[in-house]
């Protein structure tokens, strides 16, 4: 979990590789007036991310026995939602800072995410809460290290 240019993809495909699971980038399971919105520069709203959110839930539960899916899971909400089809799901979220992410997300090109929609997205983040199953983990280190992280939380 973590915001755009984060490195979900990057890490949960590592991380699905490791544990020689399947790996779904969330992303891929948004429905097309999602992407169209994103594209053009407009943030998602609860209403547009509570059934892509219920795909995603349901790509877990039907992994519950091993899989990796890279997604927002931006806020506890969110994470409650996906936990509702799947309660031992465990979360890794990637942390760094607005600086970071942002010259990561000014150097791609191939991605429906611009960088003008990163400031939404920090201000909407609430981090892993003491409560949850996860790890938080600083994503200014290779992927490896940061899968190692994981991996030994």
């Amino acid at each position: 979990m973590g915001v755009s240019g984060s490195g979900k993809s990057t890490v949960g495909s590592a991380l699905a590789q490791r544990l020689r699971v399947p790996f779904v980038d969330a992303d891929s399971l948004h429905p097309p007036a999602n992407v169209a919105k994103m594209a053009a520069g407009q943030p998602l709203d609860d209403d547009d991310r509570h059934p892509w959110l219920d795909r995603v839930g349901e790509w877990l539960a039907d992994h519950r026995e091993g899989g990796v899916a890279s997604c927002s899971a931006l806020k506890r909400a969110y994470r409650d939602q996906l936990r509702a089809h799947c309660p031992r799901v465990e979360f890794l979220y990637l942390r760094g800072s607005p600086e970071l992410i942002g010259a990561r997300l000014a150097a791609r090109s191939d991605h429906f995410m611009p960088a003008a929609l990163l400031r939404s997205q920090f201000d909407a983040l609430e981090p892993l809460g003491a409560d949850e199953s996860g790890v938080t983990v600083d994503i200014d280190q290779g992927v490896d290290a940061i899968v190692d992280t994981f991996l030994s939380g």
